[in-house]
């Protein structure tokens, strides 16, 4: 019974500060706090509106940078997982590729998009590009440590029952780094998004959520604008959610799940 009770107040005051957070936006609360005019920070009734009038549009860009967002995102942690395996193999000189990683995501977007932009002819595959980049350094390291955090007795064990070195990794590191390769899912589910966003404000092309975000901000049209990072948002909720009730059914013998 308590258990329950502490799953509906985890569900249902966040949903409380939420209402509670737009009901002081809709009435001017913020706009008082920040000092902020009505053309700065539009009202929440005429975000909605902008986006009941424009809502196939927007759709359309979401689909587009979503698309391009989940695709960087898989080749992304494909390529950190793969880094993180090779230095857990060959722990000699593949680590090595682990300090290249670290390096690599210490590179702001805002100056990896115009490279990435210079270097494809499409605007697709510029986005893929830098999503892949970005999501590449939290799949590596989060996995590298799954990999290598293990409890002393279960690796003597391996060795003890003369276990080769795939054997310890697909019956052992890899169950053990099972939590933290959702963990890196879902940090890269926000910087995937983030990326895509980016990446369309220094693209050629015409759609995106990132296109619509700086378009309609720079014809002053702001709810329109605003309307474009709500869709952004709830997109970003989503994919989330896919990612969390994966891991739930996925990993459900872990501690963290029960």
């Amino acid at each position: 019974m308590k258990q329950k009770v502490e799953k509906i107040e985890k569900l249902i005051l966040p949903i409380l500060f939420g209402v509670l957070l737009i009901f002081l936006w809709q009435a001017g609360f913020l706009h008082y706090i920040f000092k902020l005019k009505v053309y700065q920070l539009p009202l929440p009734t005429d975000i909605v509106d902008s986006l009941r009038m424009n809502f196939g549009k927007a759709l359309y860009d979401c689909a587009i940078t979503i698309s391009g967002a989940i695709i960087g995102m898989a080749f992304g942690s494909f390529l950190g997982f793969a880094i993180a395996a090779i230095a857990t193999f060959f722990p000699k000189w593949g680590y090595g590729g682990m300090v290249v990683v670290t390096a690599l995501n210490a590179i702001p977007i805002v100056a990896l998009s115009p490279i990435m932009n210079c270097w494809f002819s499409s605007g697709m595959a510029q986005k893929i590009g830098v999503v892949t980049v970005v999501c590449m350094a939290a799949m590596a390291l989060n996995a590298y440590s799954g990999l290598n955090k293990l409890k002393p007795f279960s690796i003597d064990l391996m060795y003890t029952a003369a276990a080769d070195k795939w054997t310890i990794f697909t019956k052992l590191r890899l169950p053990n780094c099972l939590p933290h390769i959702f963990t890196a899912c879902k940090i890269n589910v926000a910087s995937s998004i983030i990326a895509a966003i980016i990446s369309e404000y220094f693209a050629s092309s015409t759609a995106g959520l990132g296109f619509g975000i700086k378009d309609n901000l720079r014809k002053a049209e702001m709810s329109t604008g605003w309307s474009y990072i709500v869709v952004a948002s709830l997109a970003g909720v989503v994919l989330y959610s896919i990612i969390v009730i994966v891991e739930r059914n996925a990993i459900k013998w872990h501690a963290s799940q029960r």
